[in-house]
């Protein structure tokens, strides 16, 4: 699918979540009450396949899509157990839940504030191999639409040294009624204090929710342009059984579209890929634009 769709370099998260080996259940949104909890299955998976199915024309990034944010001692651990059977081969942590809505008929709660300061050890890890972090932390919802901005503040205030990327823009299907100029004033904000901070834009919600309107697109395509070097694309496609190439075409024509109306630099830094070479540490340099 992707080699069809002239994408080159991807990051291979995994499903953070797994559903009970016993479970008949395919989708953890249909069905509420199934526990969906944290496992290494998938990490393994992905790396045990991206060994035995290698792919020359297409670089791939391993990222570490296990760990529960609320249990921070499990973490390193486990990072060591992912050295010992694939030495090397992660360079990439996420995307793991700081607070994901979508889950929490599964099992999934808010990490409490509290446990973000446990978190030293592993983020010292990451920041002495130079990973960056990912991470799903829902603004709020359409009752409390900044709900949760306090447990992101926490990370981020602890955490300046490390790489994070917040995705999404921190937007989520429970969040529907966001004033743009808002939003992208608090997003600013953050850029401003964190160097080190970054944007994801994948996920067709925020199509969906801002950038299919033009008058909100265009709000989003200003901010891009002037902070180019400080988002990363993706179409956060879930690589399902049941999901064809023309969903995944779909995904990334939907996903993209916004980079259609940011000006060159920002192209070249996000579209092309070296925001995204930078944050990866990839030898990888994006081609220039031509003027014409």
């Amino acid at each position: 699918m992707l080699r069809q769709n002239g994408v080159l370099f991807a990051n291979l998260y995994g499903i953070g979540q797994r559903l009970p080996v016993q479970s008949p259940c395919t989708y953890y949104l249909n069905c509420p009450g199934e526990l969906a909890l944290p496992s290494l299955k998938s990490d393994f998976s992905n790396a045990q396949n991206s060994l035995d199915y290698k792919q020359s024309d297409m670089r791939f990034v391993l990222s570490m899509t296990f760990p529960d944010l609320s249990k921070p001692d499990e973490i390193l651990p486990q990072i060591t157990l992912l050295d010992k059977e694939y030495p090397g081969m992660f360079r990439w942590m996420g995307e793991v839940n700081l607070v994901k809505q979508a889950l929490f008929n599964n099992g999934h709660k808010a990490v409490p504030g509290g446990a973000i300061a446990a978190w030293r050890p592993f983020m010292e890890e990451l920041q002495k191999r130079n990973i960056p972090i990912a991470i799903h932390s829902d603004l709020g919802n359409d009752r409390e639409p900044k709900k949760y901005i306090p447990l992101m503040d926490e990370v981020l205030r602890r955490y300046p040294g490390n790489r994070i990327i917040w995705m999404h823009l921190g937007l989520s299907k429970e969040l529907t009624m966001v004033n743009p100029r808002e939003h992208i004033q608090l997003l600013e904000s953050y850029l401003r204090r964190y160097p080190n901070l970054s944007y994801d834009i994948s996920w067709r919600v925020l199509y969906d929710q801002m950038f299919k309107d033009p008058a909100k697109r265009d709000l989003y395509v200003a901010f891009i342009n002037r902070w180019p070097s400080r988002f990363i694309p993706g179409t956060d496609f879930v690589a399902a059984a049941g999901k064809t190439e023309q969903v995944y075409r779909e995904e990334l024509i939907v996903t993209s579209s916004i980079l259609a109306h940011v000006n060159n630099e920002a192209y070249r830094r996000i579209a092309l890929g070296q925001n995204y070479f930078e944050l990866a540490g990839l030898d990888a340099v994006a081609p220039p634009v031509c003027l014409k």
